[in-house]
């Protein structure tokens, strides 16, 4: 196999595994990201501020450890606080929960 054959094949395979790793992200994930990573921060830490001025806990707090994914959405559709999560459809909405629950461990 030529050397210019080569290069070509594994940039192929460099594009391919790029591609693969892009789709791989869960929609849970990227909901969390589109809607509740400004507010909720990217490991689900909000960033000082912002839990100072919202009443934002972190994933890893006790409190919200405890909750189950149900009582988590329903505290979401009840908050004024979070009206763009709250008019996801069900199923994206309890996607970005169980993606959210799974930054805290």
């Amino acid at each position: 196999m030529s050397k210019n054959l080569r290069s070509q094949v594994v940039l192929a395979l460099v594009v391919a595994v790029a591609s693969a790793v892009s789709f791989a992200q869960s929609s849970g994930e990227a909901t969390y990201k589109a809607k509740c990573q400004s507010c909720h921060g990217s490991e689900g830490v909000p960033n000082p501020s912002m839990a100072k001025m919202m009443g934002i806990k972190p994933v890893t707090d006790p409190d919200i450890k405890k909750l189950t994914v149900d009582q988590m959405i329903a505290g979401i559709k009840a908050s004024p606080k979070m009206k763009a999560a709250a008019a996801l459809p069900d199923a994206d909405l309890k996607d970005a929960v169980v993606f959210y629950k799974s930054l805290g461990k």
